[in-house]
């Protein structure tokens, strides 16, 4: 039996958990079903209460308080305890059936899947063992396109994700409301489909001379592999929230 699911990244305060709660609300209302579960062993707040919770098996304070740990070195702690203790997960997923969703909502530690395999492990887990589908929706605020270098360093952050985590994948440019009026649409283009020579010009006047052929480079690498495009997302609206779920 296959079960399908969908991994929610992206750097912190990205709008991953207003994604996975307009994700949870669109399928209730359309009277479907999905199983959300957290994975961020910091979070608290949630508009939806998580069927699976790993704070459920260990907290960031607890690790960090245990391991005398700061917190991305308790995060990462939490992960390697997740990762030895996968039994628990797979308990809590073994009635999932295959008319469920399953939401995974990460921490927006980036480095869990850019300088560590502990995230890619855990896909591989996932799709190997309990035989998930999985696709990943890889989030990046939109205020990120007032800042280029921000924004540069976003899409090359979501290639990353796009080539560790070797599943199906999408990227989102989330809380669009934030830049309304601000672009028009023919500008606005050029970061959903990243234009690096365009970009490339703005990032020269941002950055001392010294880094242009860096930021060259830079650009060259993400223009060779073409990977990378973004769809808009406003959680509010419920036909962006539709056309976001079509894809996944």
């Amino acid at each position: 039996m296959s079960r399908f699911g969908v991994l929610v990244v992206g750097p912190a305060g990205c709008g991953k958990s207003t994604f996975c709660a307009a994700l949870i609300s669109h399928i209730a209302n359309t009277k479907r079903s999905c199983l959300y579960v957290n994975l961020d062993p910091a979070a608290t707040d949630f508009e939806y209460e998580p069927a699976v919770d790993i704070k459920d098996l260990i907290t960031l304070e607890d690790a960090m308080e245990e391991m005398g740990l700061g917190p991305n070195g308790g995060l990462m702690a939490c992960f390697e305890f997740l990762m030895e203790n996968l039994d628990w997960l797979d308990s809590s997923l073994d009635d999932v059936g295959e008319d469920t969703l399953v939401i995974f909502d990460c921490p927006g530690q980036i480095e869990l899947y850019t300088h560590v395999p502990i995230l890619p492990n855990l896909v591989k887990h996932l799709t190997g063992h309990l035989q998930f589908s999985l696709a990943a929706s890889y989030l990046l605020e939109s205020t990120f396109v007032i800042d280029k270098s921000k924004f540069f360093a976003g899409t090359l952050s979501a290639m990353s994700a796009m080539i560790m985590l070797e599943i199906p994948h999408i990227n989102i440019m989330s809380k669009m409301d934030l830049v309304k009026g601000q672009f028009s649409k023919r500008e606005l283009k050029r970061f959903l489909d990243p234009d690096p020579g365009i970009i490339l010009s703005d990032v020269h006047k941002e950055t001392n001379p010294k880094f242009h052929r860096l930021n060259e480079c830079v650009v060259g690498l993400i223009d060779d592999f073409s990977m990378v495009q973004f769809l808009q997302l406003e959680s509010q609206d419920e036909d962006s929230v539709q056309g976001i779920l079509s894809y996944i």
